[in-house]
């Protein structure tokens, strides 16, 4: 699902679309308000495509004049994995939190120069409708549509993973929609051989916690990793520098996976305890 509505255009915008072009359409400035997506049976398909409208029309990112569902019948074979470990940072406010995604970061494989490459991306106020593509060890970025980015797509998780995953987030007080999806797609990225790391800050101004995940640290939630009411958010893949770019995309986008089974959830922990069970 993806919802969307049309931009306010600007003076020059207006000015350009009064004179166009002989035979062209002008493009039409457009919002992302949400979007969602999974990997469900047949028959729940009614159940799910409802859920996803009601999704879009309450967002607090606005009310969209679009609403695109689409439903595809996979052809390839899944692929069953694993879900990464969840654990939750203590931090307090988003300057801080900054200093906190750089030592997961480096604690990934990730080099200070590709760290300040993601920081300068995701501090755009473009946000990306994709993920950045940025190599871990030159910081260079590598997707072919820096408008696009690349979306990892065909991921779900099984309904026994499911139910266990939100007992175990029940006892934590974070069992939400937003938590149980954000980890299912870095699972999914994580289980790509060529990426590094993540990192994630949600373009939702009322959604402040972001992540960093690695098949190496686990997702690793950041509270406060922007102040509220700020719209500016983006994700960023970290890659290898001899990644196979376009096995890595086909991956990403193309190849379905479903969470089987889950790894035990951790509550609240200093950047020093999580770094800790990695340095000894």
């Amino acid at each position: 699902m993806r919802a969307s509505k049309q931009a306010a255009k600007s003076k020059e915008q207006r000015a350009k679309v009064s004179k166009p072009i002989p035979g062209s359409q002008p493009p039409t400035p457009e919002i992302h308000i949400s979007g969602a997506e999974g990997i469900c049976s047949k028959g729940e398909l009614q159940k799910i495509v409802q859920e996803y409208i009601d999704r879009a029309i309450t967002h607090p990112r606005g009310k969209p004049d679009s609403i695109v569902i689409t439903i595809e019948e996979l052809k390839k074979p899944l692929r069953f994995i694993t879900a990464l470990p969840i654990m939750t940072v203590k931090c307090g406010a988003s300057s801080r939190a900054q200093v906190i995604i750089g030592m997961l970061l480096r604690t990934s494989g990730v080099s200070m120069k590709a760290i300040a490459s993601a920081l300068s991306i995701l501090q755009n106020k473009e946000t990306m409708r994709g993920a950045s593509l940025v190599l871990a060890s030159s910081g260079r970025r590598v997707e072919p549509d820096m408008q696009r980015g690349v979306r990892a797509s065909r991921l779900g998780i099984a309904r026994p993973a499911e139910k266990a995953l939100s007992a175990q987030l029940n006892k934590l007080c974070i069992n939400t929609q937003t938590v149980r999806e954000a980890l299912v797609l870095a699972s999914k990225v994580a289980s790509c051989r060529d990426v590094v790391a993540e990192v994630c800050i949600s373009d939702d101004p009322d959604y402040t916690t972001g992540y960093v995940a690695s098949a190496y640290l686990g997702y690793v939630r950041i509270p406060h990793i922007k102040k509220k009411r700020d719209r500016r958010g983006g994700r960023i893949f970290f890659l290898r520098e001899t990644a196979d770019i376009r096995r890595v995309i086909l991956y990403l986008e193309k190849t379905p996976v479903i969470i089987r089974s889950i790894k035990p959830c951790s509550g609240d922990k200093t950047i020093d305890e999580i770094l800790d069970r990695f340095h000894k």
